[in-house]
């Protein structure tokens, strides 16, 4: 499969996903509100996710595909499939007893993840109720990670990208049928949780004995694989991504801040993530498995080339995006979540904060394509301490936006994205210097016309929303209608300088679109 088909079949099973995912949000908001069953519930919601990103989708992948991709190249499928057991042996053996201690020391957890909750008694012990319900999801998601590494290596990537959409589903079905039979809709969210991990762990499971590569459990040994995978990992588990790790400071510093900070970061962040998930996602995920390859074969002016793709990928959808994010992030918000228990205060507030990660939008997107020219090369300790500098800025400007202006939220929104953009351009510098990385003449020509044609985009929804701001100001049909016109609007005209500016090209549609001969 192509690079460019790999991205379109992950980009595309995500962006269902996403669009599964707001009609999930969306009855949340309707039925937790933003009060203080939402933020216990969010609070608990981050814990296992930020462990599944920081570990299983971070360190572990990140550590474990190159190596199985050595395995492939040299041994074959059947020695590869060892090694991935014996990951998953030694995965087990950390996860478990990890996940176990934690869940004793739920209180501890909560206290250090939101420390302002303790000044609310009640709402701390939500929290801690419904993160102890939530937190074995991390055993089951870190499995799908390791499968879905084994999937992506041989090129398989259909059903890993499919895989959340059984989260979504299971948290619409859990909320809306569970709610009347427990004490409120947080605990029905939290058990929503807890069996979708199951459900994607059997879904992956199943995929992985039809592709031949089936996942049998083995007896845990430390072997030279299993130590070169600790030692890869390790660095990358301490260094995490500062978008992740930033993503729970954030949540520190909202629960420092009136009740529904958290809920209204929750929900701008979600929104964000539509293109992050749906471009930088995909191009990490297709991105990794390549270079691996490439680099294993001696092809480093091909691997190169990839990466300059990926990058020219990532600034085509992500500059508009963010431009867009940032003009529409009120009506947005309005339309998709003022509804039921949130009200105008929550769409003011979660607003602010979807401004505020537009901006960082790109920087976030480049960095999933600049990221694997490290891992691919097994190198994760310079990601390490580029990380550990952005994630210092980060709490800095927390420390200055909080205490020295009012920007509450959206200081705490604009901070993680301008460590974001620090984390991007280290990551640029050194891989250029170490001569892993350059811009070539396409790149560079590209990014300029793409950022005219973000412009053109941008004065022209500007121009649309000033013209439907009294139909935007209300979370009615008209609103609706409002607001899909003003996009389709912004994506005709980018769609249209794209082409004329030679970005977009049709035979590169068409070419993408064209099913591969069987």
């Amino acid at each position: 499969m192509s690079f460019t088909r790999a991205i379109a079949t992950v980009g595309g099973f995500t962006m269902l996903s996403r669009l599964v995912g707001f009609v999930r949000d969306i009855i949340l908001s309707a039925v937790l509100g933003s009060g203080a069953v939402a933020d216990a519930f969010f609070v608990a919601f981050k814990l296992p996710n930020f462990f599944r990103r920081l570990f299983a989708e971070g360190a572990f992948s990140a550590a474990f595909v190159p190596l199985f991709a050595r395995e492939l190249h040299a041994g074959g499928r059947d020695e590869a499939l060892a090694f991935a057991r014996q990951a998953q042996a030694a995965l087990l053996v950390v996860l478990v007893p990890f996940a176990a201690l934690l869940i004793l020391a739920m209180p501890g957890v909560v206290a250090i993840l939101a420390p302002g909750l303790r000044a609310d008694a009640p709402t701390f012990a939500l929290a801690v109720e419904f993160g102890r319900i939530t937190f074995p999801y991390l055993l089951f998601i870190s499995l799908v990670s390791l499968y879905g590494g084994v999937l992506n290596s041989i090129d398989r990537f259909a059903h890993v990208a499919a895989t959340p959409i059984l989260l979504n589903l299971t948290l619409i079905g859990a909320v809306l049928g569970l709610t009347p039979f427990l004490p409120n809709s947080g605990y029905a969210a939290a058990v929503g949780v807890a069996i979708a991990g199951v459900l994607q762990w059997l879904w992956l499971l199943a995929a992985c004995a039809r592709q031949g590569v089936g996942m049998a459990l083995v007896r845990p040994r430390w072997t030279k694989r299993v130590a070169r995978l600790v030692k890869l990992a390790t660095p990358v588990a301490i260094g995490g991504g500062v978008q992740q790790i930033s993503t729970v400071l954030d949540v520190v510093w909202a629960s420092l801040l009136p009740v529904g900070t958290i809920s209204a970061l929750y929900y701008a962040d979600r929104v964000a993530q539509l293109p992050l998930g749906v471009v930088g996602i995909a191009i990490g995920t297709a991105l990794l498995p390549l270079l691996a390859r490439e680099l294993r074969a001696g092809q480093t002016a091909s691997a190169m080339a990839n990466q300059n793709r990926a990058i020219e990928y990532g600034l085509l959808f992500s500059l508009p995006a963010a431009l867009a994010l940032w003009l529409l992030a009120e009506p947005i918000i309005r339309i998709l979540f003022e509804h039921g228990r949130f009200g105008p205060g929550d769409t003011a507030r979660a607003a602010g904060a979807l401004a505020a990660f537009a901006v960082g939008l790109p920087a976030f997107v480049v960095v999933k394509a600049l990221t694997p020219g490290f891992f691919a090369r097994e190198d994760t300790r310079t990601p390490l301490y580029i990380a550990i500098a952005a994630i210092t800025v980060n709490i800095a400007l927390n420390v200055v936006f909080l205490y020295g202006t009012t920007l509450a939220q959206t200081g705490i929104a604009l901070a993680s994205s301008l460590s974001g953009w620090l984390n991007a351009s280290l990551l640029a510098v050194v891989l250029r210097r170490r001569e892993h990385w350059a811009p070539d003449a396409r790149l560079g020509a590209r990014s300029v016309r793409i950022a005219v044609a973000a412009l053109g985009m941008g004065g022209a929804l500007w121009g649309t929303v000033t013209w439907l701001s009294p139909w935007l100001a209300h979370a009615d049909l008209a609103g609706v209608i409002a607001l899909f016109a003003a996009c389709a609007l912004g994506a005709a005209v980018y769609g249209v300088l794209g082409t004329l500016l030679g970005i977009v090209r049709p035979t590169e549609l068409r070419r993408l679109l064209r099913r591969p001969p069987a």
